[in-house]
C-alpha cells in the first residue's frame, strides 16, 4: 500500500516524537529524514548495546560525521541516553535529535527536563480522516479505529484484538507497572464503559472490586503509555456551577470497540455512540496538536445536566461541538448548544450528526460526522 501523506512536519529543531504504539512514528521519522542515523531500540542487539553502555552513542555519533539528523526510536527503553543527548547538544555540532517515545512515564522518571526548552514535544496521532482522503469510511473508522498498525493491515480486526491483548495488557505487565494482569483486565473492561462519559474513579474500582488508589493507579498509567486521556471540563468565566469530574476517553474508537465488552443487554446505539464521540475526540486532539498547538480540548457540563460534548478554546478559536449518533435532529438535540450560546455568545457551535444534509438552525451548524471530520485540516 502506499504510504499515506502525514499532516505532522517536524522542521528542522530537534523534538521529541511521542505517540501510542502503531501510529505512525517510525514511518514518519524514516520519510521526513531518509539520510538520518537511525538507531531502534526495540531490536534486541541494539537495545543490549546501549542498555549496556549509553555512552557508545556519543562514540557512534562523533564517528558519523556526515549525519546531520540523528533519530532514537523508543527512546524510552533506555531513558540514560537522555543525558548522552543533552551532552552531545550541548557540543553544539548542529546535530538534530529527533527521539520517539511511546511512554512518557519511563520519560518523566529519566529527566526530561534535562533537555527542556532545548526539544521541542510534538505528538503522533492516529490517522485523521483528511489525511486519509477518499480511503475514509466512517462505519469503518467506528469499527476498526484509525491506528496506522491496523488501517494498513490485511487482517484488521484480528491485529487490533493483538494490539489490545498485546500491548494494553502484556506490555503493560512487561514493563511492571502492575502485578495482577487479571485486576487490570477487569479495570479494563470496566473503565471502558467510562469512554465518552464523565470518569468517577469510585464507581469504576467499585465495579471490578479493586481498591480506588489502584484504579486511580491503572489510569495514570494508560494515560503515561499515552493510550487513553482525560478530559477536564470548560470551567472559564462560568456563569453557572460545572462539574468536577473529567471524561474518559481511550485514544482510538477501536481499542474502545475491542475493550467494551458486549451482550444480548448491550443496546447498539449506546456503544455505537460512545465510538462515534470517540472518534471526534481524537480527531479534534490531533487537529490541535498539529495546526493550532495554543487550542485546549476541554468539555462543558453544567451541575444541573447541561451538557456539550466538546468545547476547543484559544486565541484564534472558540467551537461548542455536540455529537449525536442519529440521522435526524431534533429540537431537544440543540438545548445545550443553545445554553452554551446564551453563557458564551462568542462560540461558534456546531452539532453533528450522522445526517447527509448540512443545515443552520437558531445559529448553529449542523453538519454531518463525516464531513466535520474530512475538514479537519490546516485550513
Amino acid at each position: 500500500m502506499e504510504t499515506i501523506s502525514r499532516f505532522l512536519k517536524l522542521g528542522k529543531q530537534s523534538s521529541f516524537l511521542l505517540g501510542p504504539r502503531g501510529t505512525g512514528k517510525s514511518t514518519l521519522v524514516k520519510k521526513q529524514f531518509p539520510n538520518a542515523l537511525y538507531i531502534d531500540l526495540l531490536l534486541p542487539d541494539v537495545f543490549r548495546n546501549y542498555a549496556a553502555r549509553p555512552e557508545r552513542l556519543r562514540e557512534v555519533v562523533h564517528a558519523e560525521r556526515g549525519k546531520k539528523t540523528v533519530i532514537i526510536d523508543e527512546i524510552q527503553k533506555v531513558p540514560e541516553l537522555l543525558e548522552v543527548v543533552h551532552n552531545l547538544i550541548e557540543e553544539k555540532r548542529g546535530i538534530q535529535f529527533i527521539l520517539t517515545g511511546s511512554s512518557a512515564r519511563k520519560l518523566r522518571r529519566a529527566g526530561v527536563n534535562l533537555l527542556g526548552g532545548r526539544l521541542l514535544m510534538q505528538h503522533m496521532h492516529p490517522f485523521m480522516a483528511a489525511e486519509l482522503k477518499d480511503l475514509f469510511d466512517l462505519d469503518e473508522a467506528l469499527q476498526l479505529g484509525m491506528i496506522p498498525l491496523v488501517f494498513n493491515s490485511t487482517a484488521p480486526l484480528p491485529t487490533l484484538q493483538a494490539y489490545v491483548d498485546l500491548y494494553l495488557r502484556e506490555e503493560v505487565q512487561m514493563e511492571g507497572l502492575t502485578r495482577n494482569i487479571g485486576n487490570f483486565s477487569r479495570f479494563l473492561e470496566s473503565v471502558s464503559f467510562s469512554h465518552g462519559a464523565l470518569l468517577n474513579i469510585s464507581n469504576v474500582a467499585r465495579e471490578c472490586q479493586i481498591e480506588r488508589k489502584l484504579v486511580e493507579g491503572y489510569i495514570n498509567i494508560l494515560e503515561d503509555l499515552l493510550l487513553a486521556f482525560r478530559l477536564p471540563v470548560f470551567t472559564k468565566r462560568a456563569k453557572r456551577a460545572v462539574a468536577s469530574h473529567p471524561k474518559f476517553y481511550f485514544f482510538d474508537a477501536g481499542i474502545f470497540n475491542v475493550v467494551r465488552p458486549s451482550g444480548p443487554l448491550d443496546r447498539v446505539e449506546e456503544k455505537s455512540g460512545a465510538a462515534l464521540e470517540g472518534l471526534v475526540a481524537q480527531h479534534l486532539r490531533a487537529w490541535i496538536d498539529y495546526f493550532h498547538p495554543s487550542c485546549t480540548l476541554f468539555y462543558f457540563r453544567t451541575s444541573a445536566g447541561s451538557e456539550v460534548d466538546f468545547v476547543v478554546y484559544g486565541k484564534e478559536v472558540f467551537q461548542a461541538i455536540e455529537v449525536k449518533n442519529s440521522a435526524t435532529v431534533h429540537p431537544q438535540d440543540l438545548r445545550s448548544l443553545k445554553s452554551f450560546g446564551q453563557d458564551y455568545p462568542q462560540a461558534k457551535r456546531i452539532l453533528l450528526y450522522r445526517g447527509k444534509e448540512k443545515l443552520l438552525r437558531d445559529g448553529i451548524s449542523i453538519v454531518p460526522a463525516g464531513e466535520f471530520l474530512s475538514g479537519l485540516s490546516a485550513s
